[in-house]
């Protein structure tokens, strides 16, 4: 029998998950970029082919073009020695933006400005810019600032629609307020004597089967 399919959660941090579904999205969300540099053959990949004169022999990309590339694609091409790539900070995690995230970041729509805050802020700490102490500090506040408010109305709607409190949250946000709902529901399922009997979880089973294979060898 094959086994149900369990999702692979998001890696936060400078290098994402390929085997996670929203890791996957998430790069795909595009960079506002410059090439420093002549991009010989990459004229008509990129979707600049009529760009002047200079993709006309090798169909080169000419120096100080300005880009918007899929993340994945900008931090395989960025260098910060060889100079292939610029990147600019996307509006969001400039310091506009985060002079209202430090004033009160549960006003902010982030599902709006971003279904992947988060993430893909993480992911901007790969690219070299002075600014990446204070983008990391504000993402950090943000998501410290947001959560109790996020777990406080997941633990107030039980059998309610709550499709207006999630309208606002990114996809992380989204995956918390899931799992206090579940847990919610859970709770309400045992206190109503749904819950035929406790099982031990998929963690304490597993330690039990390598225990019991370290004893037979």
């Amino acid at each position: 029998m094959a086994e149900a399919y369990s999702p692979v959660e998001a890696g936060l941090g400078p290098e994402e998950s390929f085997l996670s579904l929203a890791d996957i999205l998430m790069s795909q969300e595009r960079l506002p970029c410059r090439a420093e540099a002549a991009l010989p053959r990459l004229a008509a990949v990129l979707g600049k082919a009529s760009v002047a004169a200079a993709a006309a022999a090798q169909d080169a990309l000419p120096e100080g073009t300005k880009l918007e590339l899929p993340l994945w694609l900008a931090k395989g091409l960025y260098d910060n020695k060889q100079r292939i790539l610029s990147v600019e900070l996307p509006t969001v995690y400039k310091e506009s933006w985060r002079t209202v995230f430090s004033a009160d970041a549960n006003v902010v729509d982030l599902h709006k400005l971003g279904p992947y805050y988060y993430g893909f802020g993480s992911q901007m700490l790969h690219f070299d810019s002075p600014e990446n102490p204070e983008i990391a500090q504000t993402i950090l506040q943000t998501f410290i600032g947001r959560f109790r408010r996020i777990m406080d109305s997941s633990q107030n709607a039980f059998n309610e629609d709550t499709s207006a409190l999630v309208a606002r949250l990114d996809e992380l946000e989204r995956g918390l307020f899931q799992a206090g709902q579940k847990g919610l529901n859970d709770f309400q399922g045992w206190e109503m004597g749904h819950a035929s009997q406790i099982t031990a979880s998929s963690l304490v089973q597993n330690y039990r089967k390598r225990k019991f294979s370290d004893l037979d060898s």
